[in-house]
């Protein structure tokens, strides 16, 4: 693998040398762009919030990562690379270090009359993603990028069918299970030119074929269980979905269903019967998985409207069945939570349950003129035994004076799962209501202010005998930008009233921590720069409906990004 990858990228190199010269000739216009992305923490112990005990906090005292992109379009073609590179990374895992280095991705891509040909690492999904979506979150460190090869082929101009093949990414190399499908999307509109009436629908399939290697280490495992638990794992595993997007005036109705032939997976939660006695912990188990998913909205008239509803049923499909938590992932679940940008609405987040789910949420947006508009939004979250995972209730307004100042304030509930979201055993749920408030005047053209400020207001752990969690919250923040370059943040965290997961004193008593930060943003054209001092307290961090849980950080934080 890693010498035809180091060939095939020579190529690719040489191709884009002698292109432009090639240009020069033929006039054919060829174009190179690129990008920069580049993360630098210097890591500064504080065992007193928790950051501590990491090779990072012990002994590196740095780690960075970097992604360079260069692509070139020319005679029909598109070719790319992107350099990767971490030193002593948090990333991969939080309380772990990863050093890499080599090419993350490359590709070339050429439309010959009808059919689409894409070789190499390819980002692509099915449907929503439901069965199948090859994604990238860098904040996470998710690369589940497909190498393999990709054919497309126009039907008609409003009908496309596509197939692939290959394996999926694993930081410089790759997994060893195959991944193939095949899917057909299609556009339908009213023959009235008038008509707004119209459908997209689409099919997908989508197959997984284990290794030897994963396959024994799985049946090893196996091997070891109560015959009531036991199972005869499987090499091969189907998923297939269904789907429109129904479009009609202002309405507009998305309905997805998937289903997947019984596959090895992994129950986190799982129990297993060992002498007479259940035992909980990691479980494999060996079951088929559904998912209904539909959303439908309405826009118009400063009125809009969107609701959701998915039920998830054992859809945990992966390369491998022993990969946990945001690895090996071949689909994507959507999320059913509010997206929260507000730091301490943010800080709690549901995270997809794979193996089940039953989730609703409703969003209403509303603006009776220019100046004023509201926003209600509730979700609700269970488990198929109507287990509460996650609920909340949201609402802001949002007042508007010309283009002088803008007010937005607002409420929110939330009821959080610990237990199931962050694995901690025998905590209650969390319980919280944040009131919010965002400011934001302009001086002139150039110059504003913003100040935002939020409280966080959690229940008691009655069996602790103390607030939930880390207890209540207080967050300010103020923010000046001076266009077009420069951006200063400075922002506190305090734990007002902490909690029973709050830091103590050598007598035990709960201390009232502030977690400061300081950011300087610089900006010249396409490039930005940020240099920013931050100590984070532990907590769930999300990116794109994928969560993950990160311990506290303290240091400073040098970030660039430039396009080109």
């Amino acid at each position: 693998m890693k010498r035809l990858g180091h060939l095939l990228c020579t190529l690719i190199c040489a191709f884009v040398a002698i292109a432009p010269l090639a240009a020069q000739d033929n006039n054919s216009g060829g174009k190179i762009s690129g990008s920069l992305q580049l993360n630098a923490n210097f890591f500064m112990r504080d065992s007193l919030i928790g950051a501590a005990n990491t090779p990072q906090y012990d002994r590196q005292l740095y780690g960075g990562e970097s992604w360079l992109n260069l692509a070139y379009s020319n005679w029909g073609f598109d070719v790319g690379l992107r350099f990767d590179l971490f030193n002593n990374s948090n990333l991969l895992n939080p309380t772990g270090s990863y050093s890499g280095e080599g090419i993350g991705r490359w590709y070339i891509q050429k439309k010959i009359d009808k059919l689409g040909i894409y070789g190499g690492y390819i980002y692509d999904q099915i449907g929503s993603g439901i069965i199948f979506r090859a994604f990238e979150e860098r904040p996470l460190l998710i690369d589940n990028a497909l190498f393999g090869l990709r054919l497309s082929y126009d039907l008609h101009p409003n009908w496309k069918i596509k197939a692939f093949t290959g394996r999926q990414k694993q930081q410089f190399s790759t997994y060893n299970a195959t991944i193939r499908g095949i899917s057909i999307d299609g556009f339908i509109a009213a023959k009235d030119s008038t008509s707004s009436f119209s459908l997209a629908p689409g099919f997908g399939a989508v197959g997984r074929t284990l290794d030897d290697e994963s396959m024994n280490s799985l049946v090893a495992i196996l091997n070891t269980y109560p015959q009531d638990d036991a199972f005869t794992p499987k090499y091969n595993s189907f998923a297939f979905s269904a789907f429109n997007t129904l479009t009609a005036g202002p309405f507009t109705w998305y309905v997805e269903g998937a289903y997947k032939t019984p596959d090895n997976m992994n129950d986190p939660f799982g129990v297993i019967i060992r002498d007479g006695e259940p035992v909980t912990g990691d479980k494999f188990i060996f079951k088929e998985g559904t998912v209904l998913y539909s959303s439908f909205s309405y826009a118009a008239k400063g009125l809009g409207i969107s609701l959701e509803g998915k039920r998830t049923e054992n859809f945990s499909f992966r390369t491998r069945p022993q990969e946990q938590l945001n690895r090996g992932l071949v689909n994507f679940l959507p999320p059913m939570a509010r997206v929260n940008t507000y730091r301490l609405n943010a800080r709690y987040n549901a995270a997809t349950q794979e193996l089940g789910e039953l989730a609703v949420q409703a969003d209403i947006r509303y603006a009776p003129s220019k100046k004023i508009a509201f926003n209600l939004n509730a979700s609700n979250i269970t488990d198929l035994n109507d287990v509460l995972l996650y609920r909340e209730f949201f609402f802001d307004v949002t007042f508007k004076k010309d283009r002088i100042w803008t007010l937005t304030t607002g409420v929110q509930h939330q009821n959080y799962n610990q237990e199931r979201f962050e694995f901690k055993p025998g905590v209650p749920n969390v319980q919280t209501i944040t009131p919010f408030a965002d400011f934001l005047y302009k001086f002139d053209r150039k110059t504003s202010i913003r100040v935002e400020t939020q409280y966080m207001h959690t229940g008691m752990d009655e069996a602790a005998g103390y607030k939930q969690d880390y207890g209540d919250w207080l967050f300010g923040l103020v923010e000046l930008n001076l266009a077009p370059r420069w951006s200063f943040v400075v922002s506190d965290m305090y734990n007002a009233g902490p909690g029973k997961n709050s830091p103590a004193d050598e007598n035990g008593k709960k201390l009232k921590l502030h977690y400061p930060r300081f950011d300087v943003f610089y900006t010249l054209k396409s490039n930005r720069i940020s240099l920013s001092y931050i100590k984070q307290v532990e907590g769930v961090v999300c990116t794109g409906g994928i969560c993950r849980l990160e311990p506290a950080f303290s240091g400073v934080r040098l970030s660039v990004s430039s396009t080109f």
